[in-house]
């Protein structure tokens, strides 16, 4: 309940900043709506326009009456497609989850197991070379690592789709974009914590009393190793959810990193607003989700609420 009551200040923050940047950034709503039509529109026009949508209005009354419509699902109008902001964020959501999904997936798939191999071969061979591929993986910018999988796979070999939606096939390429830089990241980021984790009292006294290290590991360590791991977890869904602008951008994947893209270059600013109002939700929520799974994750927290 706690942290539902502090989404409304955020909430409101977010909002008010967001709207005070898009007012008073460069350039006239109204003109740019009536241009976006391709046709140069006249003053008089312009003028009616602006009193139609409330722009000669007071700043802080623009502000409340769109946080009003927040509030009941209005956000707005975009200027450039003359559709609700609402339903264009709909619309673009579930090739955004599809994406976010699949990289997440992958993700584990490459990060758990490679993580753990490092751990327990500490400083050998496969430890390097573990390291070094992951220190790669981090390093290279996403946007560079897109265009050089769809130089290979789409235009060298023809293998997958350049661009777009068009089947499961056409997820991959933006998938292992995504899932290159995170997987390298929490490989590293689990290694270190089960190394801290295995130098702790109770897996030497574990150890000591005969217990076998696949069971102090996968019943004990790991599961202490976790924390740390959702909470990055967490930070990345909620980057992922919010949309990757980048890689959607260079796969023309339609979800809502790229409609955000789109906005920013047609200074769409219903539409820019409607989007950091839905990433501050997800994180947030999601913020909160991952607080309250410390509850269940470590019998620490239990008990100390407990007495």
């Amino acid at each position: 309940m706690k942290r539902l009551l502090h989404l409304v200040p955020v909430l409101f923050g977010i909002t008010f900043l967001t709207f005070a940047l898009t007012y008073f950034s460069p350039g006239d709503p109204a003109l740019l709506m009536l241009s976006a039509t391709g046709v140069t529109p006249s003053p008089e026009l312009v003028q009616k326009v602006r009193e139609e949508l409330g722009l000669n209005n007071p700043f802080l009354f623009q502000y409340l009456h769109w946080l009003g419509g927040v509030f009941t699902g209005n956000f707005g109008t975009s200027y450039k497609y003359s559709r609700p902001v609402l339903d264009l964020i709909l619309v673009a959501l579930p090739a955004t989850f599809k994406l976010a999904g699949a990289s997440l997936v992958m993700m584990m798939l490459i990060a758990l197991p490679l993580g753990i191999t490092s751990a327990l071969h500490k400083n050998k061979v496969l430890d390097y070379i573990i390291r070094i591929i992951s220190f790669f993986g981090i390093s290279m910018p996403g946007f560079w690592v897109g265009l050089l999988l769809m130089y290979i796979f789409s235009i060298k070999f023809k293998l997958l789709p350049v661009v777009g939606d068009t089947g499961w096939k056409s997820i991959i390429l933006p998938a292992v974009t995504l899932t290159i830089a995170m997987a390298s990241k929490y490989t590293r980021q689990l290694r270190a914590a089960i190394l801290e984790e295995i130098s702790q009292d109770y897996v030497i006294g574990a150890k000591a009393r005969g217990i076998k290290d696949r069971a102090i590991l996968f019943g004990h360590v790991l599961k202490s190793s976790l924390l740390s791991i959702v909470t990055l977890l967490g930070l990345s869904l909620g980057s992922l959810l919010g949309g990757t602008a980048i890689v959607e951008t260079i796969f023309s994947w339609p979800g809502v990193g790229k409609l955000a893209v789109e906005a920013i270059f047609s200074r769409d600013y219903p539409v820019i607003q409607g989007y950091v109002v839905w990433m501050t939700v997800i994180y947030v929520l999601i913020n909160m989700v991952v607080d309250i799974s410390y509850y269940f994750l470590d019998p620490r927290i239990r008990l100390e609420k407990r007495a």
